[in-house]
This record gives structure tokens, C-alpha cells and sequence, in this order.
């Protein structure tokens, strides 16, 4: 692809940096979205849409995006609303989204306020635990994930990340009386550094898991909504929420190639199968026939 136009634009609390790649004169725009991974990890996906204009951006409190309200965390409307701010600087009319992760939860809150600036969402993995059947013990694991954090730092608390994301099928009430997992059995560190501004240990997790879609609100949006998960993250967290809220929508899930990062091409070491999942992705953005 061209080298990208990177542009900021001012929020309040944050500083927003976005990345615009151009496509031919008139294409359709094709925002990527993930949360709290920046727009370094859409490069290869981006590569496979060179018939569009393919936007990208850091959300605020990563990479180019500093914060500057000085907030520990960041809740799932202020990333909708600079979503919007984004959407709006391009003045190119509706734009189809692919999000991905907390990218997706923050998308589905982005449609539920300003629908009319979505054409098309697809929703790949959105991890909100207020849409599963185990939603309590859930809500609980990701809330001790950021106590962990904030009291002995990155490795214990990425550990039970880690752990958590692998685990297939509900949590039991009982989920506390299971071992602890290590930093070490995950080469992770031991040592608390002392720094508490992890993106995603820190700013997104308790907000991002949180948050619970407003039904009513997207249906009632005029926007196209797909809602996706990967065929190996079957009975993981993430897929599970995402089969809840395409059964609560009643669109049905659309299984997409790969894992939770099944778009990746090596971007932070991680290997998914890009080439298929982005031609799922085109076929998953097409409108569907006329009857």
C-alpha cells in the first residue's frame, strides 16, 4: 500500500492519531478498528483492501494517542465518541467498519449512538461479559485481572489473562479456589517495574468487559450489523460473547477463519491466516442480494 496519510485530530482528554490510506478516487472507506491494539496491527489485513480507502488509528492512551487528562481508565463511550470524531474529520458519509476486541465493543457503542455513520459493522470477538450466562464469575475475573495488575504488576496479572483467553466454556462460581497461574509458565516477567499505564491491564479491561449492548439501540440502527468469531476460539470467552449478542440480534454468528487475531501476518510475533480471513471479511462486508 501507499505510505499512509497520518492526520490528529483533538478530543477531549486525548490527542487521537489516524492513519488514512488512500484508495482509488471514490472508493468505499474501510475503518479498522481494534482496542487496545494500535494501527500497527492492521498492516497486514489493510494490505488485502487496496480498492479502498482503509482508515486506521491508535485509540486514545496507546501509542500516538496520549492521553492528556491524566485518567487511569477509559471507558467504553469515550472511545465511541472518538470513533465518531473520526469518522466525522473524513466527511466521506457512512464508512464500513471491521473492529476487532474491545475495538468491537467500542464499535457496537459507536452504532448504537451515531448509526448513521456505519454503513456496515462487523464485529469480530467483542469481549463484554455482560452478555454471557456465567456473566458474574466473568465480571469477577476480569475485575481481579486489573486488581492483579495494579497490585503486583504486568506478568502476575497478564498470566491470568492468558489463562483466562485459552480457557474454553463458562467459569464456575468457584473460579477463585483454582491455582494461580504464573508469569514464569508464560516466560512473563516476575519483577513488578512499578509502571501502572498497561492499556490494556490498566485503562481498558474493567470497561471493556464491563460494558453491555444496548439490543433495542442497534436494531433499531440503520446499520448493517455482523457479528463474528473465529472457528478455533470456539467456547472462548470472546466467541462466546459474540454468539450471544448475534443470537440477541437474531443475525446468527458468522464464523470467520483463524483465531482472536486471525487477521494478524506476524505483526507482534503472532501468526493468523490473513489471506482467508480478509476475503471472509470482503465477502462478510458485501451487502447481501436483493430478494
Amino acid at each position: 500500500m501507499t505510505t499512509p496519510d497520518t492526520r490528529t485530530l483533538s478530543a477531549p482528554g486525548a490527542t487521537l492519531t489516524y492513519d488514512v490510506h488512500a484508495g482509488p478516487a471514490g472508493s468505499d472507506v474501510l475503518f479498522l478498528i481494534g482496542s487496545p491494539m494500535d494501527a500497527s496491527g492492521f498492516a497486514t489485513l489493510a494490505s488485502y483492501f487496496t480498492d479502498r480507502t482503509v482508515i486506521t488509528y491508535d485509540p486514545r492512551g496507546v501509542s500516538r494517542s496520549p492521553r492528556t487528562d491524566g485518567a487511569a481508565e477509559t471507558t467504553v463511550e469515550e472511545h465511541a465518541d472518538d470513533l465518531r470524531r473520526v469518522v466525522e474529520a473524513l466527511g466521506a458519509g457512512p464508512v464500513d467498519v471491521f473492529a476487532s476486541s474491545g475495538g468491537a465493543v467500542n464499535a457496537l457503542a459507536l452504532v448504537e449512538r451515531h448509526g448513521h455513520l456505519v454503513r456496515t459493522l462487523v464485529a469480530h470477538e467483542p469481549p463484554t461479559a455482560q452478555v454471557v450466562p456465567d456473566r458474574e464469575a466473568m465480571l469477577a475475573v476480569c475485575a481481579d485481572i486489573h486488581e492483579t495488575y495494579l497490585r503486583g504488576g504486568s506478568g502476575p496479572a497478564m498470566a491470568k489473562f492468558i489463562a483466562v483467553t485459552s480457557r474454553k466454556g463458562p467459569f464456575p462460581a468457584t473460579w477463585a479456589d483454582e491455582p494461580t497461574p504464573s508469569p514464569a509458565d508464560f516466560g512473563l516477567p516476575t519483577e513488578d517495574d512499578g509502571s501502572r499505564d498497561d492499556p490494556l491491564l490498566g485503562q481498558n479491561i474493567r470497561g471493556c468487559t464491563g460494558y453491555r449492548p444496548d439490543i433495542d439501540a442497534l436494531r433499531a440502527a440503520p446499520t448493517r450489523i455482523v457479528v463474528a468469531a473465529g472457528e478455533e476460539s470456539e467456547g472462548r470467552f470472546t466467541a462466546r460473547a459474540a454468539a450471544e449478542i448475534a443470537k440477541s440480534l437474531g443475525t446468527g454468528l458468522t464464523v470467520f477463519p483463524s483465531h482472536h487475531g486471525g487477521f494478524l501476518g506476524g505483526e507482534f510475533g503472532q501468526h493468523g491466516a490473513p489471506e482467508p480471513f480478509a476475503k471472509t471479511l470482503r465477502d462478510a462486508l458485501a451487502a447481501p442480494a436483493a430478494a
